[in-house]
């Protein structure tokens, strides 16, 4: 698809939607700062792409609750921005949000019109930016998503691994429980949704996607060690023990059922594609 137009070049999906469709035009933070919402806005009037699909996020959680400001920005008003300007050329947007809009009590899977309660500035920011895409009254999508990992960036496949190579013994929190996605998965499923919705006007709305089984960090992280040949020691800790500045959910599970409903999206094993990072980063 040579007429999309994807924000974000150097983050987790970005870079793997940039395999799926190279011809794609990227905007890295040098051509599209998204402290600068009417910039990003400007850009896609420019372009006049057939969809734009925002990738780019303020991803900090810890930092971003000392960082309100500029999580806002990033998170929140960028995006309501783009989906404006894509309201104004009648073309879809598609954004990444996170199961952090929700409050992460209970035990069951959260469905997209659930009641949100953000625990933190980070998905206090993020459901703004949601709020404020539906409001641009364009057609749009929203992904919401959770426990996003690949053989890029920062996450915690990679941050298991060096410490399970270090360290004969870890504690992991148990009591946090969610569905780690693959970012591989999640680029697919945006293009999925961006070539659907320009195909059919009448696609849209908010959508949860995660990876399965549901399990907790503890048992991604053995997971991890067992594909990665390490053997470390795992205790279980509850959340209380591993103080963080921003809250985190205990149930980040996600009802998935709509976007396979929808757009024929199914939940992808994040097993095998943590079989597939695991070899990436072994090569």
């Amino acid at each position: 698809m040579t007429d999309l137009l994807i924000f974000g070049r150097t983050g987790q999906v970005a870079l793997e939607v940039a395999r799926l469709a190279p011809a794609a035009r990227f905007l890295g933070r040098d051509e599209a700062d998204l402290t600068d919402p009417a910039g990003c806005a400007a850009r896609i009037l420019a372009a006049r792409p057939a969809a734009v699909i925002n990738a780019a996020a303020y991803t900090a959680v810890d930092r971003a609750e000392s960082d309100a400001a500029t999580a806002r920005l990033v998170n929140a008003e960028a995006p309501g921005a783009m989906a404006r300007a894509c309201a104004e050329l009648g073309i879809p947007f598609v954004h990444v949000s996170t199961d952090y809009v929700f409050d992460g009590s209970g035990e069951a899977p959260r469905a997209e019109d659930d009641p949100t309660g953000p625990l933190g500035v980070y998905g206090q920011t993020k459901l703004d930016g949601e709020r404020a895409i539906a409001a641009a009254s364009g057609q749009w999508a929203v992904m919401r998503t959770s426990w996003v990992f690949s053989a890029h960036g920062a996450n915690f496949v990679k941050t298991m691994r060096r410490l399970g190579a270090e360290r004969d013994r870890l504690t992991v929190v148990a009591d946090q429980i969610g569905g780690p996605t693959p970012a591989a998965d999640i680029a697919a499923a945006l293009l999925v949704m961006a070539r659907a919705m320009i195909a059919d006007p009448a696609k849209g709305g908010i959508y949860h996607f995660a990876g399965a089984p549901d399990t907790s960090w503890a048992g991604f992280a053995r997971e991890i060690f067992a594909r990665s040949g390490l053997s470390p020691q795992v205790e279980d800790i509850p959340t209380s023990a591993y103080p963080t500045p921003a809250r985190r959910p205990l149930n980040s599970r996600l009802d998935c059922t709509a976007i396979s409903r929808d757009f024929g999206i199914a939940r992808p094993d994040w097993r095998e594609g943590l079989g597939r990072v695991i070899q990436e980063l072994s090569a």
